[in-house]
């Protein structure tokens, strides 16, 4: 709605200069008229005629090809006249191909595109919010927190989830795992793991006696448990493990943590370089994707990101006070000082606009042809001449005078000569 009242001010100027070309055909008409009457009274007169029938025949040649590019003149459907409206269809085909050929090719974006400092003014934005647009600022979150709410929810979740979804399998989790183990190891990152899972085990030990009384008792013969060597051997059993875990507790050499490591090892170097072993993670990462509760976790992670950017897009002000404002001026600090790291998000953008105009580009041309392909001649007719009807009108304005002029030196040279 902003664009109206500018197209109303071209209209209204380019009718007020359109009155003014008029009137000035009229005015050199009269002049001409009263100059031919008295014309015999002094020899001066009639270079005043000269200007006037010259700037009268300038005047109207402008007038007739001003008026043939919008319509025919008097109505008359003269050939080679209402030049827009018969060639509309051309006109925007050919403007689209402009458009095209000059702005919408990766080579032509590329290039542009290599001129903007992207990544810098973004970091600086980000680095120094309050010293941005803040009526930028604020739009910009109005916009998006009502693009948000526009959106379909449902849908908008679905397509959130399920692109998840994909991404996590799409990983490759167990190179990452056997790195992750490996590096831990080298660390001794594994051992207080290792410690709280020795005390595990001593206290299920402890808390599980009872049942390695009975499972003892039950497997033992008659003769066994006529003897009862059941109770002294399941309470030799108790000992002999209670005694291993509390040295492997004590001694960080002892062999039962060697052989833990040995397997740990292992596990880390089959889970990097085994592909058993890694389609049997793949398979685990596969269910568990699949695995209902893990689609409610996504619904709700979604849902709780949702929330999250509706509240900073609704209060940006807030949203930059906290940790979340901390974090975004890092990044916009980094982005502002780092050469390298700015030189690649560039290129990053680079790529993608020029990515974008090859991607998009015919589609462009196209909306544009068929924009102007569906518009009437009149609406055609009509927004051209309201962009340029203005310096059209100048022009028969300068036809008027340059036609005078001309007409003025002719007769000077007749007379003179």
């Amino acid at each position: 709605m902003k664009a109206l009242p500018a197209r109303d001010g071209a209209g209204n100027g380019g009718r007020r200069m359109r009155r003014i070309a008029t009137g000035m055909l009229v005015v050199m008409a009269a002049i001409y008229a009263t100059a031919r009457a008295f014309e015999s009274a002094h020899p001066a007169i009639g270079f005043v005629r000269a200007f006037a029938e010259a700037a009268m025949v300038g005047g109207l040649a402008d007038w007739f090809a001003v008026t043939a590019l919008f319509r025919h003149p008097l109505g008359v459907p003269i050939p080679h006249t209402a030049i827009i409206p018969r060639n509309k269809d051309r006109i925007g085909q050919t403007l689209a191909n402009f458009l095209r050929d000059n702005f919408l090719t990766s080579q032509v974006v590329a290039r542009r595109m290599g001129r903007i400092d992207v990544a810098g003014a973004a970091g600086r934005l980000l680095a120094t919010p309050n010293e941005g647009d803040l009526r930028l600022r604020r739009g910009a979150s109005r916009l998006i927190a009502d693009v948000l709410d526009a959106l379909d929810d449902e849908r908008l979740g679905g397509v959130a989830k399920t692109a998840i979804a994909q991404r996590l399998g799409q990983m490759k989790f167990a190179p990452i795992l056997g790195q992750l183990l490996t590096a831990a190891m080298k660390e001794g990152r594994h051992q207080p793991v290792m410690d709280s899972i020795i005390r595990w085990l001593a206290q299920v030990l402890e808390e599980n006696r009872a049942l390695i009384h009975q499972m003892v008792h039950e497997r033992a013969n008659a003769i066994v448990r006529w003897t009862g060597l059941d109770e002294t051997l399941a309470n030799a059993i108790i000992t002999g493990l209670d005694n291993m875990l509390k040295e492997a507790a004590d001694d960080p050499d002892h062999r039962l943590r060697v052989k833990v490591e040995e397997g740990l090892m292992t596990l880390a170097f089959d889970l990097q370089h085994d592909a058993e072993m890694q389609a049997r993670v793949d398979r685990i990462r596969d269910e568990i994707v699949a695995n209902p509760a893990m689609q409610r976790w996504l619904d709700g992670l979604w849902q709780q990101l949702r929330e999250s950017l509706l509240r900073a897009a609704r209060d940006p002000d807030a949203a930059l006070a906290g940790k979340l404002g901390e974090a975004l001026r890092q990044i916009g600090v980094t982005l502002r000082d780092d050469p390298h790291l700015k030189a690649l998000v560039n290129r990053f953008v680079r790529r993608v606009a020029a990515g974008s105009a090859a991607r998009y580009g015919d589609g462009i041309v196209k909306l544009v042809s068929e924009t102007v392909r569906g518009w009437d001649a009149q609406t055609v007719t009509d927004r051209l001449e309201n962009a340029v009807g203005r310096d059209l009108q100048y022009i028969r304005i300068n036809g008027t005078l340059v036609g005078g002029l001309v007409g003025l030196a002719i007769h000077a040279v007749d007379v003179l000569f």
